[in-house]
């Protein structure tokens, strides 16, 4: 059976080293002079437009959402290499060894399936030279709701919704969904996808466990045996750490 693994960016594949929130607090307060701006937002599993939809709502600031998204990525997209420059991050342990190793398997193809801004993700992927392991997924500017999130990038990636046409609910069990939060667990759970759990953000692997994560990873160092995992997983898989 064809496997689609759809990977989040941050605390999963890399930790920029606050570069991504640096680059948005420098947008918003070149829009609104509001320094600080996300202070009190949990970034944490959340998406981009959720983050930024609260900073509005939290600050008060009325109109338009469009627009203000509009405006908002034009100075975060200026911002962001530069923060990503300046800031220290890095790739999380097994990559890129486990992308190699799972973009040389038959039958399994790649995508993301991330809270950040579509640009964003792009910048951070080519800063860290992983960007050629993805042609595309499910990006944070479609909704505050990560679920949705991870609907789009099945069904616009897995292979029997490419071929049938069909959605989430017909292709969702070829799919693996590989995060660090709670909010990944979830919303691969709400569509049909096996979930996966890292253990390399804010979270500890118990409590990833504890939110119903089908399969947890401290990490990815073995690499190895972590690819022939992921594209053997079956959905409804015992939860556990592998």
């Amino acid at each position: 059976m064809a496997r689609l693994i759809l990977f989040d960016v941050d605390n999963t594949l890399l930790w920029s080293g606050g570069a991504g929130g640096l680059a948005m607090s420098r947008a918003f307060r070149d829009l609104f002079g509001i320094d600080d701006g996300f202070k009190a937002i949990e970034f944490s599993g959340r998406t981009d437009r959720y983050i930024l939809a609260e900073a509005l709502r939290q600050h008060g600031i009325n109109g338009d959402y469009a627009t203000h998204q509009e405006r908002f990525l034009e100075r975060y997209y200026l911002h962001l290499p530069q923060t990503l420059g300046e800031m220290q991050g890095r790739l999380m342990p097994g990559f890129p060894a486990l992308l190699d190793a799972l973009a040389g398997q038959s039958g399994v193809s790649l995508g993301l399936a991330t809270g950040n801004f579509r640009r964003a993700a792009g910048l951070k992927l080519a800063h860290y030279g992983i960007e050629r392991y993805f042609g595309g997924g499910g990006f944070g500017e479609e909704s505050e709701d990560r679920s949705v999130i991870v609907r789009n990038a099945v069904e616009r990636l897995s292979p029997k919704a490419t071929r049938l046409g069909e959605g989430a609910g017909a292709s969702g069990a070829e799919a693996v969904v590989v995060g660090d939060t709670p909010h990944d667990v979830s919303s691969a759970k709400a569509n049909g996808a096996v979930a996966v759990a890292v253990a390399t953000g804010g979270h500890t692997a118990d409590q990833l466990r504890d939110s119903g994560a089908d399969l947890v990873f401290e990490d990815f160092s073995d690499w190895r045996g972590a690819a022939a995992t992921l594209a053997g997983v079956q959905a409804g898989a015992r939860p556990g750490a592998a």
